[in-house]
């Protein structure tokens, strides 16, 4: 078995890597979490170089005929706020290392804690899925936050009745009541949904509506906006995974989404989405998520991901109301430095609370310049 670190990604290795994803995919269950993920694909790499800077990595094991038999991406986070760190992968959930034998994964960990201390870094920063693997490099096991997933009826649907009302059905008895009353209150402020990828002709303006709802809403909530090439950079790398949202009443887009479909997990996730509040009264963030569903099944998904939080936060209420149930999120921490805290750069760190009341106050212009070179330092 040989390590290579790869710094530069090109068709080859790309297709190498997809490869192997396919092989050592298997179904998204909470007895079977998942092995290979879309967060694996090594296009990420290049969408994180592009839209936030950061300087990205490939570690690939190879058996002696040089077929890949494990990878683990990694991306370099620097900071003068928060610090240095070697994510797999920042903005993502998942990303940790996959290899199906042990010792392959033993190595990989083993280089990437080698290459975090050779880049000088504090720490270096795992995310898994479900189960942590083990390493004696590993200092810490962050469990405080789990992934809210949703079980989508997309066995009837595939078996039954095709048409728009019949998901539209199965999608509403699938969701609590309470929820139900919410998204007909969408109905009746007649909100409008569409869909845009890559190549469309229509996406540069929606991303840019999109963005300044995106922006305003990160404003409200005391969090640096991500820049627009972020996302800008993730359509274009992943023309048929990923999706813009944007929802509109009237001509003013009010809410929106970024939506990705895992075709290894068959599994759709939102990894970015927004909602401003001066519409709150038009359910739309609710009748937004109903119509996420449905297009999750529309594109094959079995199970909706609604993403990471905090047991007993605001979020987690919003996302435990559809019926989405907790697991596991351990990110794997090793430190690299004698008295680092890898705690200091999260944003839920009490210690920033100040901060984020001042950012609240800001201008949204200011937030979309400023906010950027701040977020980007932020694993």
């Amino acid at each position: 078995m040989t390590i290579t670190t790869h710094h530069e990604f090109d068709p080859s290795l790309n297709n190498a890597v997809r490869g192997f994803l396919d092989r050592v995919a298997v179904a998204d269950t909470p007895d079977n979490p998942p092995t290979a993920t879309l967060e694996h694909d090594p296009r990420w790499l290049t969408v994180l170089r592009q839209g936030l800077g950061h300087r990205p990595t490939l570690l690939t094991s190879a058996d002696p005929a040089g077929r890949i038999t494990g990878v683990l991406p990694l991306a370099r986070v620097r900071s003068p706020l928060f610090g240095s760190f070697l994510v797999s992968l920042p903005y993502l959930n998942r990303a940790g290392v996959l290899a199906p034998d042990a010792n392959d994964r033993h190595d990989l960990i083993a280089a990437a804690d080698e290459l975090a201390l050779d880049l000088g870094v504090d720490h270096l920063e795992l995310r898994h899925d479900g189960h942590a693997p083990s390493h004696d490099a590993f200092t810490e096991v962050r469990k405080q936050k789990v992934v809210m997933l949703l079980d989508l009826p997309q066995a009837e649907w595939d078996r039954g009745d095709r048409s728009d009302e019949a998901l539209s059905n199965l999608v509403m008895k699938a969701i609590p009541s309470k929820v139900r009353n919410l998204v007909r209150k969408g109905d009746k402020a007649k909100l409008s949904i569409a869909f845009h990828k890559a190549g469309d002709t229509a996406l540069p303006r929606e991303l840019n509506a999109f963005y300044d709802a995106f922006a305003i809403t990160m404003r409200d909530v005391g969090t640096p906006v991500f820049p627009r090439k972020l996302f800008s950079a993730m359509l274009d790398a992943f023309p048929h995974e990923a999706e813009l949202v944007t929802v509109t009443q009237g001509d003013q887009t009010i809410a929106g989404a970024i939506l990705l479909h895992d075709p290894y997990r068959r599994v759709t996730q939102v990894p970015s989405a927004c909602a401003l509040r001066a519409f709150s009264h038009t359910s739309c963030n609710m009748w937004m998520y109903f119509h996420l569903l449905r297009r999750s099944m529309q594109r094959g998904s079995a199970r909706f991901d609604f993403g990471r939080t905090t047991p007993g936060s605001g979020p987690h209420r919003f996302k435990k109301q559809w019926g989405a149930v907790e697991r596991p999120t351990p990110w794997c921490i090793a430190a690299m430095k004698p008295n680092a805290n890898a705690s200091a750069a999260r944003p839920d760190n009490p210690a920033y609370q100040r901060r984020i009341e001042t950012w609240q106050k800001l201008p949204v212009w200011v937030t979309k310049i400023v906010g950027p070179p701040i977020v980007r330092g932020i694993p």
